[in-house]
């Protein structure tokens, strides 16, 4: 019976990981099914960021395609030619990763970025895995420890951390989205290009 709950740990964190928009984290999942049903939190650790990881992958992959027909030719190429400076320097990305998911921040501009610049996800997502499973593992355990029943986690889905969350993921989409990367690095001039989309 547990096995199946697990299984659904799972598939739920793939998900809500797996979608082109920041919704709730995955860690707000498997505090859900670990106080619901009484799971052992490390197995459920285990099983979300695995889930959460495939997801994040999953999406890295698919948002490129979104990108090339939403996203005018050149600003594609700019992206493409930021993913091939940041795949030159592997360690650096893999220890920029790690802090990343350190932090309470959304991972989806991380994966867009890594998705729409041709970055080599499958390489980002060891970095990803140990560094959301120190975060999340805080943020569950925290939940085990505040949430005793089903009625505050439901509320925690409306929290203003999510909300700011949410706003601070999107102006990092847009900051990655809408600057001149070749100019910047090339040039080292700042510029911002609005008119993106096709």
């Amino acid at each position: 019976m547990n096995i199946l709950i697990y299984i659904l740990v799972f598939v739920s964190s793939l998900a809500v990981d797996i979608v082109p928009f920041i919704g709730p984290p995955a860690w707000i999942v498997m505090v859900f099914f670990q106080i619901k049903f009484g799971l052992n939190i490390w197995i459920v650790l285990i099983f979300g960021v695995v889930g959460s990881a495939a997801g994040r992958y999953l999406y890295s992959t698919y948002i490129y395609l979104l990108s090339k027909r939403f996203i005018k030719s050149q600003k594609n190429d700019d992206l493409q030619f930021i993913g091939g400076k940041l795949s030159t320097n592997s360690w650096k990305v893999q220890l920029f990763v790690i802090l990343y998911t350190l932090i309470p921040l959304p991972s989806t501009p991380l994966f867009t970025a890594a998705g729409c610049s041709r970055i080599k996800t499958l390489y980002l997502i060891p970095a990803f895995f140990l560094g959301k499973f120190i975060s999340d593992a805080v943020m569950v355990f925290t939940g085990n420890y505040v949430a005793y029943n089903i009625d505050s986690i439901v509320h925690g889905l409306l929290s203003w951390n999510l909300l700011v969350g949410t706003i601070i993921g999107l102006l990092l989409i847009g900051l990655f989205l809408f600057i001149d990367w070749k100019k910047l690095l090339q040039e080292k001039k700042f510029t911002v290009h609005f008119n993106i989309w096709k």
